[in-house]
């Protein structure tokens, strides 16, 4: 039987590292004990995310214990068997030229020509082993020794959808445009991930690949309809502010395919903005980061606005400007005009209407996924000359117990369990760690709240086999400086995760202002 490693990632998480010699002997142990886990779930498994080197499993801490979860894991590892291998995919693909801008680069580093280099990479069978990074993004190995490629040192702005590339002992298919650092040798037109499927990717992990040259001109992918059914709309944007989304309480069981949880980075906030109109807790609301939106109301409907002081005030023609207070229900009349005057305390202010926002679910939940561009209304931010439709209601209104957001200031205390990679730091870098009060970078967005401060020096490598993340993640890149993962931040990450940010705290860093905001951090356990 094989040993196994546990390593808290947080308060909701484990990380299960099998005991074994190499990447492909530790990668088929991973994926045969999320097969067993899969079919004999204990109670309280939320999901789990295989990568090559661990299995990331999260739970709920109401439902079940760490200590539970470690035994129940253990007993799965003495019965899984390696899994059987998946569906096999054949891939159409260009290789070299416009397609494949670095072939000739990367077979000229291992010694080979052009076609011998495809021929060697087409020749083989690939696995999934894990995916992340992008939805439907999926590490395919191994490659050969003999076509091993570093990566490339500048990562590229943009890598087109459907390009081929490899990097180290892997190969793998960009599903969607994005920034990348992979080797680009070819391309493909297959379409790897649409949120309207179940599954929503194409290639699952265990399934197998084969690569098949060709020199057919390539078709473009078709994208999935954003188009949503007619709804008689009861919102009209005239701004859309500086960032305003979508969202309600995220996806859930989806970052085994690279998909985030996205959903409201202060879910307690959004929850009593709810809670305000009579709502239940998972209905869709408005998310507005700083610069809230304008928005004309086109029936009556009540509303109500919790989370950061942005200045709401509700415009009527009849009786006046008026200042709408946190966590109360509001009815708007049709005309009226609801604006925002100026940020006072937090970032990110939530608005709830009775009855919810009636946007087309998307892999069970409502929430605008913007580094993948799905959901909410069409996949982006609103702008204006958006109209948004409305529930029906079907409760009372009431206040809720308070806003959801009390004035810390520009800086607050998060706490944190260490690890699950805090061994990859020296003791003194550990309490820099937790001594520093860290700023929030201006570049902070949806995907990860970055910090600045002292540099953390990593003990050893400062890369690791990609595993899987949760938001509150603490992620120590080469330059020393962490970045806390947040809902929309990527499922896998390749650096060393210093701590993880406890689930009820990770709202107060979606609370700080980018540029002014400051955060220590507390070990907790």
């Amino acid at each position: 039987m094989t040993a196994l490693r546990f390593a808290d990632v947080g308060d909701r998480a484990l990380a299960v590292y099998p005991e074994e010699p190499d990447d492909a002997a530790s990668s088929v142990r991973v994926r045969a004990l999320d097969r067993a886990l899969r079919a004999v779930p204990f109670d309280g498994l939320v999901e789990s995310v295989p990568s090559v080197r661990s299995l990331l499993v999260l739970f709920d801490p109401d439902v079940v214990t760490p200590a539970r979860v470690r035994d129940a894991l253990r007993g799965l590892a003495s019965t899984s068997e390696a899994p059987d291998a998946g569906r096999l995919h054949l891939v159409p693909t260009r290789y070299g030229g416009e397609d494949g801008p670095d072939l000739a680069e990367v077979a000229r580093a291992c010694g080979l020509g052009e076609d011998a280099f495809v021929e060697a990479h087409a020749a083989r069978e690939y696995r999934a082993l894990m995916l992340g990074f992008r939805p439907g993004f999926a590490y395919l190995g191994w490659l050969p020794e003999t076509l091993r490629t570093k990566r490339k040192a500048t990562p590229r702005v943009r890598v087109p959808a459907g390009s081929v590339a490899v990097a180290a002992l892997q190969t793998a298919i960009y599903p969607s445009g994005s920034a990348g650092g992979w080797n680009l040798i070819g391309r493909t037109s297959v379409a790897l991930f649409d949120p309207s499927r179940d599954p929503p990717v194409v290639i699952g992990p265990d399934d197998r690949v084969r690569f098949v040259p060709t020199r057919d001109p390539l078709a473009e992918p078709v994208a999935p309809s954003r188009d949503a059914p007619w709804v008689e709309p009861a919102l009209e944007v005239i701004e859309g502010g500086l960032a305003t989304t979508v969202q309600d309480l995220g996806r859930s069981g989806f970052r085994r395919f690279g998909v985030s949880s996205a959903g409201a980075l202060d879910s307690l906030s959004a929850t009593r903005a709810n809670a305000a109109v009579g709502n239940a807790p998972d209905r869709a609301v408005l998310e507005c980061t700083v610069a809230g939106p304008t928005l004309r109301f086109l029936r009556p409907v009540r509303f109500a606005v919790a989370g950061a002081d942005l200045g709401a005030v509700l415009e009527r023609a009849d009786l006046g400007d008026w200042p709408v207070p946190p966590a109360v229900a509001v009815l708007a009349r049709a005309g009226n005009v609801l604006r925002f005057s100026g940020r006072a305390t937090g970032c990110r202010a939530y608005v709830a209407f009775a009855g919810g926002l009636d946007l087309p679910v998307l892999m069970r939940s409502r929430s605008t996924d913007l580094t993948a561009s799905f959901g909410g209304h069409q996949g982006r931010a609103l702008r204006a000359g958006d109209l948004l439709p409305v529930g029906s209601s079907g409760s009372e209104a009431r206040a809720a117990a308070d806003a959801g957001w009390s004035d810390d200031g520009d800086a607050v205390t998060a706490r944190v369990v260490m690890g699950p990679q805090d061994d990859h730091f020296a003791p003194e870098t550990l309490a820099r760690f937790l001594a520093a009060e860290w700023a929030v970078a201006g570049t902070s967005d949806r995907a990860a709240c970055r910090l600045i401060g002292p540099t953390l020096e990593h003990a050893g490598p400062s890369e690791i086999s990609s595993e899987g993340m949760v938001p509150g993640s603490i992620q120590v890149p080469p330059d020393g400086q962490p970045i806390v993962m947040l809902a929309d931040g990527p499922t896998t990450g390749g650096y060393p995760k210093i701590a993880t940010v406890v689930s009820a705290d990770v709202r107060l860093l979606a609370q700080l202002l980018p540029g002014t905001g400051r955060v220590l951090f507390a070990r907790c356990r």
